[in-house]
């Protein structure tokens, strides 16, 4: 017998509820792992993290990938780049725009921050039966789709 509308709206309502709530957990615990001597901020963190990524960007490139506003971008690379993390130069072909790079501090700063979290999910992933690890591999994919879509 096929499941009602009533029943898988419930369902679906109930696992974006679920996945919601996990995420959110999630986060807030990989946040709290962070590498002790890292002080930036997670927004400041995510750009490190989109400049590695996928190399060097405009502010408006970044502000698109972070979905942020690009005055509050340049505030955030402002602040990067006075502490040395990132490095602006002038865009070559568009003279109103800049690009950003990485520099050898972002990197390594970014690296360290990655590998606490990394170290600290890895732990709690070896806690887990080898059929679970299978689901979470499964899932992964998935759960990267709905966050960029």
């Amino acid at each position: 017998m096929a499941p009602t509308v009533e029943k898988t709206v419930r369902t679906s309502a109930g696992l974006a509820s679920e996945l919601r709530l996990s995420v959110m957990r999630l986060r807030r615990r990989l946040a709290a792992e962070r590498h002790p001597d890292n002080d930036l901020s997670l927004t400041a963190m995510a750009v490190l993290g989109s400049l590695h990524r996928n190399g060097d960007l405009t502010i408006g490139e970044l502000a698109t990938l972070e979905m942020v506003q690009p005055p509050s971008m340049t505030r955030t690379v402002t602040c990067l780049e006075e502490s040395g993390y990132v490095v602006r130069r002038a865009h070559e072909t568009d003279g109103r725009q800049v690009v950003v790079s990485l520099t050898a501090t972002g990197r390594s700063t970014l690296a360290a921050d990655r590998r606490s979290r990394d170290a600290w999910l890895a732990r709690r992933l070896a806690e887990l039966t080898p059929s679970e690890r299978a689901v979470l591999r499964e899932a992964a994919p998935i759960l990267e789709r709905l966050s960029t879509t």
